[in-house]
């Protein structure tokens, strides 16, 4: 008997503008770009204060968004999208950094706390739930006495860039076991130093 469709919210957080493309905050919408060109779908619809897309992957239907509201306000787009494809919370997946974990190293967890990332504290509260699955990126603390709101919007540095798009590609791959099993899944088999 095949597996019933199901929807995913599949969300990257980050702040729009070309002077935050490649910065260390970004890393949420860097992951749905590359997720986007490998499912062969891009982002040129504007829906709920998200730059949206959709796609298919093993049999279930999947809306891909990238928030526009800028990091703090990431909840408005997300909910909204959520209420609009009445998607369930255990099939939202917001992907973003965190500065707790080192640079090489995810974290998948199904509730909990944002941890006092802003943009995650955003989507909880206007979900009105910390029951929703998230995909933390490690982009490790910031050196010296360097404050993070200042440390998050730098860009990677060179020899971080060089590692980027491995820690991008295991996310994905995170992503994709998160829709085909589901998060306990995908916390078994990603939560650990990538090697």
């Amino acid at each position: 008997m095949k597996e019933e469709e199901k929807i995913f919210l599949i969300a990257g957080l980050g702040n729009p503008g070309k002077q935050y493309a490649e910065t260390r905050h970004n890393i949420g919408f860097m992951v749905l770009d590359q997720l986007a060109k490998k499912l062969g779908t891009e982002f040129r619809r504007m829906q709920s204060k998200a730059m949206v897309t959709q796609s298919q992957y093993a049999g279930h239907r999947l809306i891909l968004a990238k928030p526009r509201t800028f990091m703090n306000n990431s909840g408005q787009a997300i909910g909204a999208l959520a209420r609009f494809y009445k998607v369930p919370f255990e099939n939202i997946l917001v992907i973003y950094d965190d500065a707790d974990l080192d640079f090489d190293v995810i974290r998948l967890r199904p509730d909990g706390s944002s941890s006092g990332q802003k943009g995650m504290e955003s989507v909880i509260q206007l979900l009105g739930t910390d029951q929703i699955p998230r995909l933390r990126i490690g982009i490790g603390r910031p050196p010296g006495k360097m404050e993070t709101p200042a440390y998050v919007l730098l860009p990677f540095s060179i020899e971080e860039k060089e590692v980027l798009p491995f820690i991008i590609n295991r996310s994905m791959e995170a992503v994709f076991e998160f829709i085909q099993n589901d998060i306990d899944a995908a916390m078994n088999k990603f939560n650990q130093k990538t090697p």
